[in-house]
């Protein structure tokens, strides 16, 4: 597994796009048995708003774009699981990790 911190992690939805806020937000990559995940694990959202709009709704999927702490740029389509009593998300990727090259 690899892990990224990312200093800068936006997502969009349709015409919408926000910059999100947070105090960490980690990107994993999992490889096993000859396949690859990966998702992003969010701590300290100071968007109550938009944690509980994506808890209300079932329309899930966003795109995201991301950038590590040490200027790797990532981004993919991916689903929002937000968690607002901890002001907290996952975005869980779905398929290609745009930017990623392993190793």
């Amino acid at each position: 597994m690899e892990t990224y911190d990312l200093a800068e992690l936006s997502i969009a939805q349709g015409p919408h796009t926000w910059h999100l806020a947070f105090s960490l937000a980690r990107l994993f990559v999992v490889s096993e048995a000859g396949t690859r995940l990966w998702y992003i694990e969010i701590d300290g959202m100071d968007d109550d708003k938009l944690l509980t709009q994506f808890a209300e709704s079932h329309d899930i999927g966003v795109t995201m774009t991301a950038v590590s702490a040490e200027g790797q740029a990532f981004s993919g389509a991916c689903y929002l699981h937000p968690n607002p009593l901890h002001r907290a998300a996952a975005l869980r990727g779905d398929g290609r990790l745009e930017g990623y090259s392993h190793p």
